[in-house]
């Protein structure tokens, strides 16, 4: 199955790292949304392998970036906004990732805002962020497989 990038649907808590289900808001006029996932990998070579070299993942990292539209009035858009003027656990949150076909990634994030509206005077002001994983995510498969129309 093949899916256009829109049918990805994502939330982010607006409650911080305390944010429940209800409390998880899609955040609105996002129009990129780019995931990156940095494996660690150490190798070695060890005498028995005649010169050939050993691989292991040992450990990740995952980011995923997001460009869109300043949306004034909208609650994800807001709390991702107001994250620019706040530091330490205050731009912690959790957010959600759901697939096309139902898997879904849970995860805690940290929001870092690279620019909350800025740009040129006869354009519609940006919103540029990255959430950064914070931990491991939950990765949960769907039971069945679902189509979005």
């Amino acid at each position: 199955m093949v899916f256009p990038v829109y049918n990805i649907k994502f939330k982010v808590g607006t409650k911080g790292l305390a944010s429940s289900d209800a409390d998880m808001a899609t955040i609105a006029d996002m129009e990129t949304l780019t995931m990156k996932i940095d494996g660690k990998v150490e190798d070695w070579t060890p005498m028995t392998t005649s010169g050939w070299a050993r691989k292991l993942m040992t450990g990740k990292s995952f980011s995923i970036s997001l460009k869109g539209k300043r949306n004034y009035g909208d609650a994800g858009n807001d709390y991702v906004a107001d994250c620019a003027w706040k530091d330490g656990l205050d731009c912690s949150t959790k957010a959600q990732i759901e697939f096309p076909n139902g898997d879904t990634v849970n995860f805690n994030a940290v929001i870092d805002v690279s620019n909350p509206g800025g740009d040129d005077s006869t354009k519609v002001a940006p919103l540029e962020f990255e959430l950064q994983g914070d931990g491991k995510p939950s990765y949960v498969k769907a039971t069945t497989t679902t189509t979005t129309p």
